[in-house]
């Protein structure tokens, strides 16, 4: 279960692990569900026979916007609830790497560290988190990024001391 926290809490979890996911299924028909919604065909993505003959990594690999695409159900299945929020705002990346292959069959689950939370403006709590998705059982993370999310909350809620 998702914990809730309050407004007021957030920027002593600063420096802190504040979310680790559940693991998620990569299969071929989440990878070829990708490759239709964006138009990204390429034969490492969803041929299979193609991807194990001709590419380094044996079979087919997820498409690292899909990796990238899953912080978000990651960050709904692990981070606290702040109990203020109206609605929460993808504000973008300072930086991010796609450091290894997620192969076709395998699990990964995202690693969250609020490393900053500052207010801005009368009802903005600007976050910014150090994400990286784990490969289960490989020690080199699939990606590692500085994501930054606006949580939106009625100003009267603003804690008096920030």
């Amino acid at each position: 279960m998702v914990k809730e926290i309050s407004l007021s809490e957030v920027q002593g979890l600063v420096g802190t692990e504040t979310g680790l996911s559940d693991w998620i299924l990569i299969d071929q028909k989440m990878i070829d569900a990708f490759a239709e919604a964006t138009g990204d065909h390429q034969f490492i993505h969803v041929d299979p026979i193609r991807a194990a003959a001709g590419s380094p990594f044996g079979g087919t690999i997820a498409h690292g916007f899909l990796t990238l695409s899953l912080l978000s159900t990651m960050n709904y299945n692990c981070l606290p609830k702040v109990r203020e929020q109206t609605m929460g705002i993808n504000y973008g990346f300072d930086k991010i790497r796609f450091m290894s292959p997620v192969r076709s069959g395998t699990r990964i689950r995202g690693h969250f560290v609020l490393s900053d939370a500052r207010f801005r403006g009368a009802g903005m709590l600007m976050t910014t988190y150090d994400v990286s998705i784990e490969i289960e059982n490989e020690k080199k993370p699939a990606l590692t990024a500085r994501w930054i999310t606006i949580i939106q909350f009625d100003p009267k809620d603003r804690p008096e001391d920030a």
